[in-house]
């Protein structure tokens, strides 16, 4: 990770917002060579975004109460609630909620993408095991339990109503069992 990267991390982390301007005058580098560097504002958040998806990702499925369809949907809330109960997200997600959907909630978006990815792994694991019959091919249902998160991470953001992690388990076990 470039150096860049890691202070507009550290930002990110802090509740500030990440200022490509004022990134590039803190390491002393002109906005053009920050771009080269880590790309777009959107791109950069995305990163910072799935940097810490990604550990609390890895941290999460050994957690999990049980596996199969008890697991996956353990996952899922557990996932919800780290996003729901995360400061700097949550900061983020006021400070800019429409940049926040954006780089979160849509096919383009790096952490949609990766957390679907992780998401097919888990799942073929669990088929392989024999521990879940999927009720839809396995990428497709990976795609649906990350929009059934999203809908409970962003609930606030979309229909005024408090985000809530036992709604996303409680959907995610009526659609697996």
């Amino acid at each position: 990770m470039s150096q860049e990267f890691e202070l507009a991390r550290d930002w990110f982390l802090a509740g500030r917002r990440v200022d490509m301007g004022e990134l590039a005058q803190a390491r002393s580098i002109s906005r053009a060579t920050l771009h080269r560097r880590v790309g777009s504002r959107d791109l950069l958040l995305g990163e910072i975004l799935w940097s810490l998806s990604e550990v609390t990702i890895a941290h999460l499925w050994p957690s999990c109460v049980g596996r199969g369809a008890a697991g996956i949907a353990d996952f899922v809330s557990g996932y919800v609630r780290f996003a729901n109960e995360s400061p700097p997200f949550r900061d983020f997600l006021r400070r800019e909620p429409e940049r926040a959907l954006r780089l979160l909630t849509t096919r383009a978006s790096v952490c949609q993408r990766r957390t679907t990815e992780k998401l097919v792994t888990l799942l073929e694991g669990e088929v392989d095991a024999g521990r879940l019959v999927p009720p839809l091919p396995v990428p497709d249902l990976a795609y649906l339990l990350v929009r059934i998160g999203e809908s409970f991470v962003y609930t606030d953001v979309i229909t005024g109503d408090a985000p809530d992690a036992a709604k996303a388990h409680a959907a995610v076990t009526a659609l697996l069992t």
